[in-house]
């Protein structure tokens, strides 16, 4: 029998305390796992563009592919975890990030394009599954008024594999040059083996990828009796009531807003630093700075685990927000050092607003909180659907001015902040009442 967790964390059954801790440091390893899995996108974005001959609006449907995952697949994961549990879900999304990791070894011995946005979109699958079991699971285990400060921490093991990713990615997959001569130069035969070539560079850090992912599935699954029991679903009429709820709906609003913000700066980091009128750095270095940015925001990460137990969750989100925009909207104005160094930056204050906007949405759902994880991760197609913008953006006005649609963002998760901060979550508050 799985062990029972009431839904304000609560532990009832045999495992105990030893078994909870174990969980926690479980789930600290799949934050770990998914945000390395993720944030190696933002390497490939400069080798596929290069290898491709793609504008900015064709290499995001990398991000597009990735994460719109999130909106097909959450809900289906959402109904899943409730029919066999959290840490079974967690395995079978394991083991298909897995399969999507070996996926990049075809799709790079036919150099298309299209095939490796299959595997970025069946990697993005498995990891929409652990991740909407990983967030409410995080938050369930333990005190409940803690649940801010421990998913923030949890983020910031997320933040670790987000800062350690790009340092790996740029040294195995951005190593050389990252453009291929004009396609015009080259017969179609020539331009198809070149880029088999340069392509078989992605697929030895996926297929090792593959190796530890497959290890930690083995793991939760011999786990697997140690996990809460997911409530179960009420069908699509209670979705719909859920989003009459205002936290849980302007959350989504909220995480849809800030996804986008965060993928559409991660993915334009290294060819912004590439850039002759920001730093003019060479790919592997460009790439290899993206962990700058992850790394503050695990630093911001640790820093607000801490603080998230004594301040308002709303108006440290609201601060963080405000800066953040403040940087994007300085770097997109600027050029040199400046920009380089106020658009990194940006990651320190985007460290606690995923965890707290998902901590504050889902306050006081209960039973109900797997499908209100559920919806939340849907929003997370934010990351498909603003990096897209911002590309379409980039083509047009430039990289720089580009950045302003990331600003446009950090308004709407400040104004989300102001509103949590000035009314207390309260069980089925509506939308009608968000000014109230």
């Amino acid at each position: 029998m799985q062990t029972t967790m009431t839904p304000q964390g609560g532990q009832a059954g045999s495992a105990g305390l030893a078994h909870q801790n174990k969980l926690i440091g479980l789930m600290m390893s799949l934050f770990f796992a998914f945000g390395f899995c993720t944030v190696l996108v933002d390497t490939l974005i400069p080798k596929l563009k290069g290898m491709f001959q793609l504008s900015y609006a064709e290499v995001m449907l990398t991000q597009f592919c990735f994460f719109l995952a999130y909106f097909i697949v959450s809900a289906p994961a959402g109904w899943l975890l409730t029919k066999i549990g959290y840490l079974r879900g967690v395995t079978l999304g394991l083991l298909v990030m897995a399969g999507g990791c070996l996926l990049f070894t075809p799709a790079a011995e036919l150099g298309t394009y299209p095939g490796f946005l299959l595997a970025l979109f069946i990697l993005a699958s498995g990891v929409t599954t652990v991740q909407v079991a990983a967030n409410p699971m995080t938050a369930s285990l333990g005190d409940p008024s803690k649940s801010h400060a421990r998913l923030t921490l949890a983020q910031a093991f997320n933040s670790l594999a987000t800062m350690v990713g790009p340092i790996f990615g740029s040294a195995l997959i951005l190593r050389g040059n990252v453009a291929l001569p004009e396609p015009a130069t080259l017969t179609a035969p020539a331009l198809a083996a070149l880029r088999r070539h340069e392509a078989q560079a992605v697929q030895l850090p996926f297929m090792g990828i593959a190796v530890a992912l497959l290890a930690l599935a083995a793991l939760c699954w011999v786990l697997r009796r140690w996990a809460p029991v997911a409530a179960a679903q009420s069908g699509g009429g209670a979705t719909l009531r859920l989003l009459k709820n205002r936290r849980l709906a302007l959350g989504a609003v909220s995480i849809f807003a800030y996804v986008g913000a965060e993928v559409s700066i991660g993915s334009a980091i290294a060819n912004y630093l590439m850039s002759g009128h920001v730093l003019g750095l060479k790919p592997q270095v460009a790439g290899s700075l993206v962990s700058v940015y992850w790394g503050l925001a695990m630093v911001g990460r640790f820093i607000g685990a801490a603080a998230l137990r004594k301040l308002s969750p709303g108006k440290v989100l609201t601060g963080c927000a405000i800066g953040a925009g403040c940087l994007a909207a300085a770097s997109g104005l600027s050029t040199g050092m400046v920009a380089a160094v106020t658009i990194l930056a940006i990651g320190l204050f985007n460290s606690i607003m995923f965890p707290t906007i998902f901590t504050l949405a889902i306050e006081e759902l209960g039973e109900e909180t797997p499908q209100g994880s559920g919806i939340l991760c849907q929003a997370i197609v934010g990351g498909a659907v603003v990096p897209l913008i911002t590309g379409f953006a980039a083509d047009r006005l430039g990289l720089s001015l580009a950045l302003f649609v990331p600003v446009v963002c950090y308004v709407w998760i400040a104004t989300y902040g102001w509103l949590t901060a000035r009314s207390p979550a309260h069980a089925g508050e509506t939308l009608g009442e968000v000014l109230g």
